[in-house]
């Protein structure tokens, strides 16, 4: 019996990959789009990304916050740049201004109405001098958004020396806007004497009021969203010196707590996902946060970090912090005033204060999640826009 041969040509597997980057650009504009280009960037959120406004409104953080990269305090609580800073320098594009700090400011390319202590809902109480919430929650950073994009067109088309700080009325839609804010909420119900289940069941209200202004922003132009996930709270000195008694993980982290911020990061990316259906000209990512901080507690020397848990600009206790002794403040210990100090070497620290990261970790982070690794959908920083919207 004969047997016919038959030629067989083997198609290379990248062409397999060309066809599928051909097919996929005409179907989503995101994949046609190489290296975005944003003209500036509008950052909404609490501590993990505030470049001064708390500081603007009320007591600005002493040195040494500030001394790593600034020399001095910059409004900033970190010993440097928060990952808000690292992300405008991704485009090229200057720090971040707050939009409460008045004196000497450009906003050419931007504007921050992130301030720390600040929530999505309504927070009570509202004395952040003493403990409380910031007065800028959400729904406030969003009415100053407003108020900046009405104002600063204004002002524009007035002319003089001042509107050459304010960014051009298209910077609004082909801006990147960013959010990073949810940690405080968690930390509202969990200071507040409610069970971890009471904390749970709070989280779809925070997430659904969060959704809400992004619609709003879409609704004014707005296209490309960067939205952060919360980190370990569990892992923050703040928490582990408050409940000294939750059960810890091998990371010696409290279980519970970060079982909250998890599952806030959940319900926050399906809340994302959501957006995207309701929302079909924007271009939205989700980025997860948790694991990426998370490496820092469970393997700091393999990232070349050290003392994960304790505190480097802090005084007292087991994670050498205290809510009596914050960082930069001056107290007393045995009728010696002294002021509460860095560590030696910030640059191989995670915590800086109890509750905030340093500024080699806040590098290590966004180095990390600008890849687009940890992003839904799994793109990179530097595609994380839709051109043609």
């Amino acid at each position: 019996m004969g047997y016919t041969s038959i030629k067989v040509s083997v198609i290379p597997l990248g062409y397999f990959f060309m066809l599928f980057v051909t097919f996929t650009s005409i179907l989503n504009p995101i994949f046609a789009s190489k290296i975005c280009e944003f003209p500036a960037i509008f950052n909404l959120g609490d501590s993990n990304s505030d470049t001064g406004t708390l500081s603007a409104a009320f007591t600005p953080p002493n040195s040494p916050n500030g001394d790593t990269y600034f020399h001095m305090p910059s409004g900033r609580f970190s010993d440097g740049r928060l990952i808000i800073d690292f992300v405008a320098k991704s485009f090229d594009l200057p720090f971040l201004s707050a939009y409460l700090n008045s004196l000497g400011t450009s906003y050419t390319h931007g504007a921050n109405f992130a301030s720390a202590r600040a929530t999505v809902r309504f927070p009570s109480p509202i004395i952040p001098a003493n403990g409380g919430y910031s007065p800028f929650y959400l729904d406030v950073q969003y009415q100053q958004f407003l108020q900046f994009k009405e104002r600063s067109q204004i002002i524009r088309k007035q002319g003089g020396k001042f509107a050459k700080l304010m960014p051009e009325e298209e910077y609004f839609r082909e801006a990147l806007y960013t959010f990073d804010i949810g940690h405080n909420d968690i930390g509202d119900g969990i200071f507040s004497n409610m069970s971890i289940e009471e904390v749970k069941a709070s989280v779809p209200d925070i997430v659904n009021t969060f959704s809400i202004y992004v619609k709003n922003i879409y609704e004014l132009g707005g296209r490309s969203f960067w939205i952060h996930g919360t980190g370990p709270i569990g892992c923050l000195a703040y928490v582990l010196t408050a409940f000294p008694s939750a059960e810890k993980d091998s990371a010696g982290c409290a279980k519970q707590y970060n079982e909250v911020a998890r599952y806030f990061n959940y319900k926050l990316k399906e809340a994302v996902s959501q957006l995207r259906k309701d929302l079909p000209l924007a271009a939205l990512t989700f980025v997860d946060l948790y694991p990426v901080k998370y490496s820092l507690f469970t393997e700091p020397k393999k990232y070349g970090f050290e003392l994960p848990l304790i505190v480097c600009c802090g005084y007292g206790g087991k994670y050498n912090y205290s809510d009596a002794a914050q960082c930069g403040e001056t107290i007393t210990v045995n009728n010696t005033k002294m002021v509460v100090g860095s560590c030696d070497n910030p640059s191989v620290r995670v915590n800086w204060d109890g509750s905030h990261y340093t500024d080699a970790a806040n590098k290590f982070v966004f180095d990390r999640i600008s890849t687009g690794e940890f992003s839904d959908p799994p793109i990179p920083l530097s595609m994380a826009c839709r051109r043609n919207a």
